[in-house]
């Protein structure tokens, strides 16, 4: 359709419709050239074409013209008033109430005496241009404004490159690519892959290598800000690195999101045997308060059944401890305590640290977390898991920086500290560590309580104060009291079922995995019976950190839930009377031969077990052994430790618990040991002539009071309910 404002092809040049008068149409050109034809010419001619509406002229880009040069600006800005003057008179809009000035006057003169008028005063000052020149800055300040009238030989976009060969710019690019996994090299070394992929391509001094300067500021304008250069820990990160941007997370309540990671401290700790190892630390920060709201210390190598008791620690209170000052109680704190204690008598006695209930937990995509038997605690509770993609950091950054926030305000106050990396490490670390894990662990959650929860956070504002900080208590504290606070009670169930799970059959012998084999003749129904379940397999909980027993799930129509636990023990179970963990046994598997039938071989492993646990403790094995040992025995010790599980290790209940060596070796010379493997095997005094032969260099006084830990009680889930 032809109307004012088309743009339309007539006679091989493009024409912008101006007017419709008597059957004509008035057309004005690209170089503002005007005419008028006949509507019956210009439909009959072969040429004519409506290419469409004329585009309306845009907003000048003021933000360009500001980065332009000076002089280049200016020149436009006198080429505007030029143009303004020859169409209208005026030079500027502010002058229309005057004359002007004869030469440009349009009641007077043409449009094309206008443009040679303009053109001669250029000229004449020192400025040469011709009437085709105005002609020309008069069609671009048309279509494009002032921006049209700016000389663009002075915005070409300059290249990184500069005039260095493509082909070169192409091969430095592809060893950059593929140099991100590749170790730390100089600039040199990079010069040199470059020309052997140069030569390979295109032949041996086809193609020249530019000087050594132009080549390095080409390696950096190609490399920097993108993860090509620097050393290969950052090229990692960076290649690793999701695309931004990063959108934060908005978070209102409690435990609405809860991120789960683990690190390494930078501290070192006296295990058992004098072992010396850094421990990990795996935490549960809650983002809409940034309370730390749960926390295990373990020697190297978390387990599913820490992450476990990372959802059992957030969902009861922190009891507070003997040797805490009254002054980290709840009820001293800014938390709503009374109110709360109304709705949960557990928080009685608690210290003062919230109870949050999580309902999504972001994981990374370590096993730990991404673990079956996580993922089944994490359905039991009704907790919604969500991992974060490998590699993306930003995903779970609040608790990345948790982890700085404790490495400069804990860590590094800490005897032993190591620094993050062997450049920040003193002379003599070893030396300076003195506090075993569990006091760094009992150090840690006292810490939390009086370091972490009572200091003020900067990502924590309330709504009617927002210039003021809070502190983790203080927003949940705020929170809670918007939206409530439902306790979930634990049963004693509710412990068996955060410990990691498999499904098995119940055999004549009982149930074996991992050449442990369970045996209890409350199996006696179910030998080689069907489960209930679709799979006709058995559900089955275990603890990595004491092996020693595990969890059957069996029907009973007795109970509303249809079911219970049972603990099934190891049959050699009082072969091994010391703790060991999954670790542990592992090790043994590993070192051990088999040369006989499963059975055989299962009893030459705990025999192997004991020998090993005995060595260490009398001070003699490896340094391997020793470690493996220590290792296993701190874990169980904080484990059965641990305020929720409270697995009770060591001798039965009522029976007072040894304190020191000594005692602890009086005690067990006082015990019936039975005759034979029975069940509480050799002591070290017993051990066979290559075993004393192996403990000839020991100290006399080592192997005779080496401490004899009691046999392992079987873990009772109701006694531990009752504590909460």
């Amino acid at each position: 359709m032809l109307e004012l404002g088309c743009r339309v092809q007539f006679q091989g040049r493009v024409w912008t419709v101006a007017s419709f008068a008597e059957g004509r149409a008035g057309l004005v050109g690209e170089d503002g050239a005007l005419t008028a034809v006949l509507l019956s010419l210009l439909f009959a001619d072969t040429d004519f074409e409506v290419l469409g509406e004329v585009q309306a002229a845009a907003i000048p880009p003021l933000g360009l013209l500001e980065s332009l040069p000076d002089a280049v600006r200016e020149r436009a800005l006198a080429w505007e008033r030029h143009v303004r003057e020859v169409e209208t008179g005026f030079p500027d809009a502010g002058d229309a109430a005057g004359e002007p000035r004869a030469q440009y006057d349009p009641r007077t003169r043409t449009l094309t005496q206008r443009e040679e008028a303009k053109a001669a005063e250029l000229s004449a000052a020192g400025r040469p241009a011709s009437a085709v020149t105005v002609r020309r800055m008069r069609a671009r300040y048309r279509r494009e404004g002032v921006w049209g009238l700016v000389d663009h030989r002075s915005t070409r976009p300059h290249t990184h490159e500069g005039r260095v060969d493509e082909r070169v710019v192409a091969a430095v690019r592809e060893v950059l690519e593929a140099g991100r996994e590749r170790s730390d090299g100089t600039l040199e070394r990079l010069r040199t892959y470059t020309e052997r992929l140069l030569a390979e391509r295109h032949g041996q001094g086809v193609v020249a290598l530019p000087s050594r300067t132009v080549f390095n500021r080409l390696v950096h304008a190609l490399a920097d800000g993108r993860g090509l250069l620097g050393s290969a820990r950052q090229r990692r990160w960076r290649s690793a690195r999701p695309a931004p941007p990063f959108l934060p997370t908005a978070v209102m309540a409690p435990g609405e999101l809860v991120m789960m990671d683990s690190t390494l401290l930078d501290v070192l700790v006296v295990l058992d045997d004098g072992v010396v190892e850094r421990p990990e630390l795996t935490i549960a920060l809650d983002v809409a308060t940034r309370s730390i709201c749960a926390a295990v210390v373990r020697p190297k190598g978390t387990r599913s059944a820490d992450a476990a008791q990372l959802l059992a620690q957030m969902m009861v209170p922190a009891p507070l401890q003997p040797a805490w000052p009254q002054a980290l109680a709840m009820e001293q704190s800014v938390i709503p305590y009374r109110r709360l204690l109304s709705v949960d008598a557990r928080l009685e006695g608690a210290a003062a640290r919230p109870v949050i209930t999580p309902q999504t937990v972001v994981v990374d995509q370590g096993s730990v977390f991404v673990s079956s038997s996580f993922i089944a605690a994490c359905q039991s509770l009704g907790i919604s898991l969500q991992p974060a993609p490998p590699g993306n950091a930003p995903a779970k950054g609040q608790v990345e920086r948790t982890f700085s926030s404790i490495k400069t305000l804990f860590v590094q106050h800490v005897a032993g500290y190591t620094g993050a990396h062997t450049g920040e490490r003193g002379k003599h670390p070893k030396g300076e560590a003195v506090w075993t894990l569990r006091q760094l662990a009992d150090m840690f959650q006292e810490w939390i309580i009086c370091g972490w929860q009572s200091r003020a956070h900067e990502a924590l504002r309330h709504p009617m104060m927002p210039q003021r900080s809070l502190s983790p208590n203080e927003m949940w504290a705020a929170l809670v009291a918007v939206c409530g606070y439902v306790p979930v009670p634990l049963g004693c169930d509710d412990y068996i079922e955060l410990m990691p799970v498999r499904r098995q059959k119940i055999n004549d012998y009982g149930i074996r995995f991992d050449y442990r084999t369970y045996d209890h003749t409350v199996l006696n129904p179910y030998r080689g019976e069907r489960s209930p379940a679709a799979d006709g397999l058995w559900e089955i909980h275990y603890d990595p950190h004491a092996p020693g027993q595990i969890w059957v799930r069996l029907p009973d129509a007795g109970r509303r839930a249809g079911y219970r636990f049972e603990a099934v023990p190891w049959i050699h179970h009082t072969l091994v009377s010391e703790p060991f963990t999954d670790f542990a046994w592992q090790h043994i598997r590993a070192t051990t031969a088999r040369r006989g039938s499963r059975v055989q071989h299962e009893h030459e492993l705990a025999l192997a077990l004991r020998e090993l646990l005995e060595r260490a403790a009398a001070g003699c094995g490896t340094h391997r052994e020793k470690a493996v040992a220590a290792r296993a025995r701190t874990a169980h010790t904080a484990h059965a430790g641990g305020a929720v599980w409270g697995i009770l290790y060591g001798r039965p209940p009522g029976t007072a618990t040894p304190e020191t060596p000594a005692q602890v070796h009086e005690a067990i010379e006082d015990e019936e040991v039975p005759a034979g493997e029975g069940a509480w095997g050799t002591r070290p005094s017993e051990l066979t002539p290559a075993d004393a032969g192996a403990c000839a260099t020991a100290p006399e006084d080592a192997r005779l009071s080496a401490p004899r830990r009691p046999q392992v009680t079987v873990y009772d889930p109701v006694e531990e309910s009752l504590r909460w």
